[in-house]
């Protein structure tokens, strides 16, 4: 009676303590945290439904400079090593253009327009010039096969940055990069519902684990920047034992409740809501 009440306890403390250890966020104290609390953040810059300032641009980093916004934009390497600020693998969607942004060097870029504006791709270090540290900075670094380079040459721009600022990827060895090599930014876990994963590809094993954040132990985010609507209970978990709960990508205001901060665009916010 005696053994089987003890493995009845020990199975009980086992399903507790797994998902427990598999949804601890990473420690932050409160001062880490207040920066980035309630604040919106203007997603790839305050650019406009119509193009004519196109997403990442220095032009969109400029406007949401001048308004007060948090900034949200994202970073990936050239094939000569120049870490810029442009969201897609492809050059298509944005520049016209049927090739990868790793396949040419940054002058072959720079040659590029944005959206069939004058607007070009900005180096990062453009980006942040422009940026001056006005609002909270929200950096997604883009996965690919060079990303220890690119974490590297990225957290170097940031050192020299005077503004407050903050990392994230859907790629959690990226987050555990800078868990192990810049503790000193606090960083967050990017996640999407499981469909979201699937419709890209990808193996459904992964996929699920990516959507749950089960990669939670490797990287120990700080934040969790969410896809706007349901969270598994794994996420809420990791919410509820302290990560902060970033929402994206926010098309109305009413999407700020019950979150710590939103990545908005298309409309204009209030700078805070907390």
């Amino acid at each position: 009676m005696k053994k089987n009440v003890g493995k009845l306890l020990m199975g009980l403390t086992a399903a507790v303590a797994v998902p427990l250890y598999l949804s601890l966020p990473g420690a932050a104290t409160a001062r880490q945290k207040a920066p980035f609390l309630g604040v919106n953040y203007a997603h790839r810059g305050l650019h406009s439904r119509d193009k004519s300032v196109p997403e990442n641009s220095l032009a969109a980093f400029t406007l949401a400079e001048r308004a007060g916004y948090g900034v949200e934009l994202d970073v990936r390497l050239t094939k000569d090593g120049q870490v810029v600020v442009f969201h897609d693998d492809n050059l298509k969607r944005v520049c016209g253009v049927d090739k990868r942004v790793d396949e040419l060097s940054y002058e072959e870029l720079r040659s590029l327009r944005l959206c069939g504006t004058e607007q070009h791709i900005p180096l990062f270090a453009e980006a942040l010039k422009a940026i001056r540290g006005a609002g909270p900075l929200i950096v997604e670094l883009k996965t690919g096969k060079r990303k220890r380079e690119l974490c590297e040459k990225t957290y170097a721009l940031l050192e020299q940055y005077q503004g407050e600022v903050c990392i994230e990827s859907f790629d959690p060895l990226i987050v555990a990069w800078f868990r192990f090599h810049a503790r000193d930014l606090v960083r967050g876990q990017l996640a999407a519902p499981l469909k979201e994963y699937l419709k890209d590809g990808m193996a459904k094993p992964l996929a699920f684990a990516l959507s749950r954040n089960l990669f939670n132990p490797l990287a120990r985010p700080q934040f969790i920047a969410y896809k706007i609507g349901c969270r598994p209970l794994n996420v809420r978990l990791t919410e509820a034992l302290g990560a902060m709960r970033f929402g994206w990508t926010s098309h109305e205001p009413r999407n700020e409740k019950g979150r710590d901060g939103v990545i908005f665009e298309f409309y204009k916010p209030k700078l805070k809501f907390k």
